[in-house]
């Protein structure tokens, strides 16, 4: 993947730290003016890094969206024994046509 005449190495170079700050802004970041440096220089790094994979040669590698197989991963859907419906409904405060009645969250009238 060869880019065009200007790299993303050119561009950390060229990062200043208002240009941090017109970034953050964009982002309602707040930097406060002792981490700004900072921020500026590992800023700086995450570009220099892109610019590390930028001059890679990629020419023969087919794209890919998982760099491992997947599998699946859920357990098989068994029928277990579960709680009697009749004896459930019987616990409950107030059950009608097999179902649990709950009293109405939005001021609806049941």
């Amino acid at each position: 993947m060869s880019g065009g005449t200007s790299s993303i190495g050119d561009v950390s170079e060229r990062i200043t730290a208002a240009d941090v700050v017109k970034v953050a802004k964009l982002a309602r970041l707040d930097i406060t003016p002792e981490n700004l440096e900072r921020t500026t220089a590992q800023l700086a790094g995450m570009l220099e890094h892109f610019a590390d994979i930028d001059a890679l040669d990629l020419d023969g590698v087919e794209p890919m969206t998982q760099p491992y197989p997947l599998q699946n991963v859920f357990r098989e859907d068994v029928v277990l024994p579960s709680l009697d419906r009749a004896e459930v409904l019987a616990a409950a405060p107030a059950a009608e046509d097999g179902r649990f009645r709950v009293p109405p969250i939005m001021g609806l009238d049941g």
